[in-house]
């Protein structure tokens, strides 16, 4: 991170801080990383650098709630700084790390490297988040209290489900014990099997093998039961059924410590995107129908679904360049993630305030976090972006930096570029020079 000014100012910009209950033209002051006040515009003090945010919206940080990094193990997918990199470019302040490399995150060793890697690149926190059994072979419960105790925002075995479900219950039991949420990703690997999308007419016309709706709703219904009997936070995510939705609707509703996530791609894209056997558009769970992706629609601007991750799966190019059948899962999506939320918002889908707050005051109504952390009142850090909701990009393999490619929006043009990143008030990524008085890269 760039050194700053002592204290910084952000003038001219529309304010959308949903925590605070904000949607309106404010000025910020900046002072020693924080947020030192929030001013009608031409309010502020007359002192320190200067930040022209005329024409944009001042949003806080984005928290990315499932990240799967591919450092260790994988660097040849992804690494640690390029992610942090493309998500400063995104607006995204905050990472979970999904245990899902090589070694798994199920030790203190391994979440110390991905932290030291993330603060090496210096563009946005990484979080790891620690394996829910060892290895992620769900027979051995990982030793979740060093887990905790070093700063895991919660636990998971990524894509990988517990079969066990007196296995699951004694995880959930341990994992409530110390105090950390638990992220599964549904799916019944009995039921799913070979399959490689969304069991319908579409995989019928195309040939196939297909994964029923049914194969998610069964783990989802599991899910919810084993939180209702252990008392455990259960985060579930990504949800891609109207069944799903109707399921977990009804649990929160009675007070059960569940909670939901999905990703752009799950309210953009339906299984008719594959007619073309593009394998940019194989992830997991799979690309559903029309009817699931209104209801997830629905489910998110209601807050039935209170969480919208990236879900970010990077692979190497050539990996995605072979048939349908043998393609790895997986999208990659930091660089595009809040400008597919801004499509969500152009297309009428949600309201600004309310895509902010899957972003922001979602992941800390689940997972906690730091005192101010997803809102930019006074006293909270200064982690921000700057966005031009006006301007518009295309995704190509420039705008992408060469990497990250496996994108199904690869060549559409999308809303919103983010001319400024900040954490606690630095500087991590501008797209072009910062319009400042005093100097924003200067020293106090």
């Amino acid at each position: 991170m760039s050194a700053l000014q002592h204290t910084v100012r952000i003038v001219g910009g529309h304010l959308v801080d949903p925590a605070a209950g904000i949607d309106a033209p404010r000025d910020l002051l900046i002072v020693d990383g924080r947020v030192a006040m929030v001013a009608e515009p031409g309010r502020l003090p007359g002192h320190g650098a200067t930040l022209d945010a005329a024409g944009c919206h001042v949003l806080p940080g984005f928290t990315d709630t499932q990240a799967h990094l591919r450092e260790p193990g994988y660097e040849y997918k992804e690494t640690i700084a390029q992610a942090a990199g493309d998500a400063a470019r995104g607006g995204i302040t905050r990472l979970f790390a999904m245990p899902n490399t090589n070694p798994v995150a199920d030790s203190l060793a391994v979440c110390e490297l991905v932290r030291a890697k993330a603060r090496a690149a210096g563009a946005a926190h990484v979080l790891p988040v620690g394996a829910l059994t060892r290895g992620m072979a769900g027979e051995v419960l990982s030793e979740m209290g060093e887990l905790a105790r070093s700063g895991c925002p919660a636990v998971s075995d990524a894509w990988v489900p517990v079969d066990s479900s007196q296995m699951m219950r004694r995880a959930l039991e341990y994992a409530r014990g110390v105090g950390l949420p638990v992220i599964t990703v549904p799916q019944d690997l009995g039921l799913s099997g070979k399959g490689v999308m969304h069991e319908g007419a579409v995989s019928t016309r195309l040939g196939l093998s297909g994964i029923p709706a049914a194969s998610e709703e069964i783990s989802v219904a599991r899910d919810i039961a084993l939180a209702e009997l252990t008392g455990c936070r259960v985060h579930i995510s990504p949800v891609s059924t109207a069944g799903s939705v109707r399921l977990l609707g009804d649990a929160i509703r009675r007070g059960v410590p569940v909670s939901a996530g999905t990703a752009p791609h799950y309210l953009l894209l339906t299984d008719a995107f594959l007619e073309g056997y593009d394998t940019n558009g194989k992830v997991y769970p799979p690309l559903r129908s029309d009817a699931d992706v209104r209801a997830l629609r629905e489910a998110v601007a209601d807050g039935t679904v209170a969480v919208i991750a990236s879900c970010h799966a990077p692979h190497a190019e050539f990996e995605k360049q072979v048939e349908f059948d043998h393609a790895p899962f997986g999208v990659a999506a930091l660089a595009t993630a809040l400008s597919l939320t801004l499509l969500l918002v152009e297309e009428g889908i949600l309201d600004l305030p309310t895509a902010v707050a899957r972003w922001t005051v979602g992941p800390g109504q689940v997972f906690g976090a730091p005192a101010g952390a997803g809102t930019l009142a006074e006293g909270a850090p200064a982690d921000l972006s700057v966005v031009d909701l006006g301007a518009r990009w295309q995704v190509t393999r420039a705008a992408l930096s060469g990497h990250g490619l496996n994108t199904p929006f690869l060549g559409h043009t999308l809303p919103g570029r983010v001319r400024h990143t900040l954490i606690g008030g630095q500087a991590v990524f501008a797209a072009e020079a910062p319009p400042v008085a005093a100097g924003l890269g200067g020293g106090a």
